[in-house]
């Protein structure tokens, strides 16, 4: 758990600085509302400016994903200085610090809409904490955009029109599982570790319902608290069971944990399936690359070292432009590609808006129509419409091999 003090460390006080792409707070409102989006919200935009907000934990136990808000400012930074921002507005985006804790995102979410007046929140991170504000966002009229989590709920609930999420849902994730282990292991048993929350309960009942009727069997499952200190106990117990097969439905920290465990369990070599939210660099690297051979996850991005991608335009973007506005940023670090991604995701959904107000930018999220963004693989585009608020629906299985991450062919979807 955070405390207000946490927000006075150096390095968090430091990125929180630092996590702007463009300076000057500039005029809250301007001509933008004229003609047939008269009378529509202009907070946050103006014709030469437009004004960002998230809650993301860049201290806490999920400090992991620090690295998204990250690749989203480079990308941010890339079109301010080459391409003029999103339709001539520069891009201001202030990131806050949530901790991982919905009380602390509550907090600066009304900070950010009420202090810094920001246009829309692009991202916040996490199930809870997401929803921890997406009411107070829908009363005020304030787009949520591509919230950081694949809860059901930011895609179904059609009562939510100001809220959108962004990756695959948890359940079209954990089909995509089931899918590919039936095809594996046809009569496998199943151990599973899971985050007691909407994230793993979603993707470990996603698995269940798609293994219905099939020759496997979850024998054992274990969850855990984002404040526990460790899941090696809990993967001990899974241990014990002998399973084909071990579901590791984790965020990165106890993702790592489990990974090291397993390891250390020698005479147990289940399938590996880690969630997708952890299947970067930084998770694999502290237990060893030689450890995880054959570890299976899923994928909706080109793997930044892959041979296939060498000559891709949007992979070769990425990389040299991060380099350029982010010196020092691991390109492997999928977390970073994951921000890159939704940035130029918002960039093509404010494009498409009709009216630039927060009501023209909500019909535009509503209604994104097989929108291409350069690091998704192909196949994946961003596509949504009426009682439809999951932009993407399909995902690829890929299993790490040598030093980098493999895609097996074709694309999985459940239209979920």
């Amino acid at each position: 758990m955070r405390t207000n003090a946490i927000r006075n460390i150096g390095m968090a006080a430091a990125l929180l600085a630092t996590l702007t792409a463009c300076g000057g707070r500039g005029e809250e409102t301007g001509s933008v509302g004229q003609g047939d989006c008269q009378g529509q919200q202009t907070t946050g935009i103006t014709d030469t400016t437009i004004k960002l907000g998230g809650a993301y934990p860049l201290s806490g136990p999920a400090s992991a994903y620090s690295e998204v808000p990250k690749g989203a400012k480079a990308y941010f930074d890339y079109i301010n200085a080459e391409q003029g921002g999103i339709d001539g507005r520069k891009v201001e985006y202030i990131v806050r610090d949530d901790g991982y804790q919905p009380p602390k995102t509550v907090e600066e979410t009304r900070r950010l809409v009420e202090q810094d007046q920001v246009f829309a929140i692009f991202q916040t991170l996490g199930t809870a904490t997401s929803s921890a504000v997406m009411d107070y966002l829908g009363q005020r009229k304030v787009p949520q955009i591509f919230v950081g989590s694949g809860a059901t709920k930011f895609g179904a609930d059609t009562g939510q029109p100001w809220t959108i999420g962004w990756q695959p849902s948890y359940r079209t994730e954990g089909l995509a599982y089931a899918q590919y282990v039936k095809a594996q292991r046809p009569n496998a048993t199943v151990a599973a570790l899971y985050q007691n929350d909407d994230f793993g309960k979603d993707l470990l009942a996603a698995f269940t319902e798609g293994i219905a009727g099939s020759g496997i069997k979850v024998i054992e499952q274990q969850s855990y608290e984002v404040t526990d200190p460790t899941v090696d106990p809990q993967v001990r117990n899974l241990a014990n069971s002998k399973a084909d097969v071990l579901l590791n439905f984790s965020s990165p920290k106890f993702a790592s944990q489990a990974l090291a465990a397993d390891v250390r369990n020698t005479d147990w070599n289940p399938m590996h399936v880690l969630t997708q939210v952890s299947n970067t660099m930084t998770t694999l690297r502290p237990v060893g690359l030689e450890n995880v051979q054959g570890v299976v996850s899923a994928a909706t991005l080109k793997e930044p070292f892959d041979p296939r991608w060498a000559s891709d335009a949007g992979m070769q973007t990425f990389k040299s432009k991060l380099a350029q506005y982010a010196p020092g940023a691991d390109p492997e670090n999928q977390h970073l590609m994951t921000g890159w991604a939704m940035a130029e995701s918002f960039r093509k959904t404010m494009e498409a808006a009709t009216c630039p107000t927060r009501e023209g930018l909500r019909d535009a999220m509503r209604s994104l129509d097989n929108v291409a963004v350069g690091l998704l693989l192909p196949g994946i585009t961003l596509k949504t419409g009426a009682g439809d608020g999951y932009p993407l629906e399909a995902v690829g299985i890929q299993t790490f091999s040598g030093s980098h991450w493999s895609l097996t062919d074709g694309l999985i979807e459940t239209g979920k």
